[in-house]
């Protein structure tokens, strides 16, 4: 594959009912990198090296349906409460206890009559008995994602913010639930059926176009990605027909890469990949509970100024509303694409790193 996977160590741990491949690096506090669409998770393979390097323990996982982990036949296996089951599952498996024991004394009275007794006296008697409590904590983690990594992150960070030190989200920001449309059903009426998100609905549908080409040039088609217009495909062509493939590698990628990413593709397969987008209806009606709630925890989102819809989105992420939204938030805007932490593989593993450090000493300060 490459130097970084030999560095790494390969574990796979059983998590929510199926097996998740990983992969791991460093000592020290534990960081999550959590992969987007069509990637797994040889795309972190930057940011391993560079955050083990600087003191910390990196994991990062094959998403359910990706690479070497499991993959659920059914789209409904794949909603954001499956992949946040998941990750709780690695944080668990990898997170640090600290097991606290509270002796609590509980004192009971017990009054006795005698009626043999011809004062009829009453007897009390005092006993006092220990009860033991034991409670686990888990240590905090740090959580990088990207694409539907970032969607998982988003959503473990909603549900379960006593397990999330940090967050840190690319590419894809933080949006309120529609509480009167359903996902698909607002995307076509935007859009149109030419929607990637629309297309990849039926399934078997994208998977049979893509059968059309290689993987290598699947691959190509996707990572290499420069248009930054949302992707509708016209009417009557599929979105991966739509899309260019290019003649000229960007300085980032290498041929020998892409191959990595068209070889694991080849073993798993997108059926399990796009089964996320075919569960997002199923989001739409779990993620009632959490309507209108805020993310609280300390996030940091990063984005290319061309990444695909951006501009539609500019206005949004620098505005009040994200804000309002995550009130502890960061905005951070690279001149970049889509897939940024391989286009800009330094800048952001920097920008990660100062976040990591940030948190860290704001929350030593918070405990002077």
């Amino acid at each position: 594959m490459s130097s970084i996977s030999c560095e790494v160590k390969h574990l796979r741990i059983k998590t929510n009912g199926i097996w998740l491949h990983m992969v791991e690096q460093g000592a020290g506090p534990l960081v999550l990198l959590l992969h987007g669409f069509p990637e797994f998770w040889y795309s972190w393979r930057h940011q391993i090296a560079f955050l083990a390097k600087h003191g910390y323990h990196v994991v990062a996982p094959d998403l359910r349906g990706y690479g070497d982990s499991d993959a659920p036949l059914s789209p409904t296996s794949y909603s954001v409460v499956h992949l946040v089951g998941d990750l709780i599952s690695i944080l668990d498996h990898f997170g640090e206890q600290q097991v606290i024991i509270l002796s609590l004394s509980h004192t009971q009275t017990h009054a006795h009559t005698d009626t043999h007794d011809t004062c009829a006296r009453t007897h009390t008697r005092l006993s006092i008995s220990n009860l033991f409590l034991i409670v686990i904590l888990y240590e905090k983690a740090f959580i990088v994602g990207h694409d539907w990594g970032a969607v998982a992150g988003w959503f473990l960070c909603l549900s379960r913010p006593d397990r999330v030190k940090g967050f840190v989200s690319l590419s894809v920001p933080y949006f309120q639930r529609d509480p009167n449309t359903k996902a698909i059903e607002s995307y076509r009426q935007v859009f149109g059926d030419g929607f990637y998100v629309c297309q990849f609905q039926e399934p078997g549908r994208a998977e049979r176009a893509f059968a059309r080409y290689d993987y290598l040039t699947v691959m190509k088609k996707f990572l290499l990605i420069t248009k930054t217009d949302i992707l509708i495909a016209p009417l009557g062509m599929e979105l991966i027909d739509y899309l260019e493939t290019s003649s000229l590698l960007p300085p980032w990628i290498t041929e020998a890469e892409l191959q990595v990413f068209a070889d694991k593709f080849q073993e798993s397969g997108f059926t399990g990949p796009l089964n996320y987008y075919r569960a997002m209806d199923l989001n739409w009606e779990l993620l009632a509970a959490w309507q209108g709630t805020k993310v609280k925890v300390p996030v940091k989102f990063i984005a290319g100024d061309k990444d695909i819809g951006f501009e539609s989105t500019r206005e949004y992420v620098k505005g009040d509303i994200f804000k309002q939204l995550v009130p502890n938030l960061e905005v951070v805007i690279l001149d970049g694409h889509h897939f940024i932490q391989q286009e800009r593989a330094q800048e952001v593993s920097e920008e990660i790193l100062f976040f990591l450090r940030k948190v860290s000493l704001d929350g030593v300060s918070s405990q002077v």
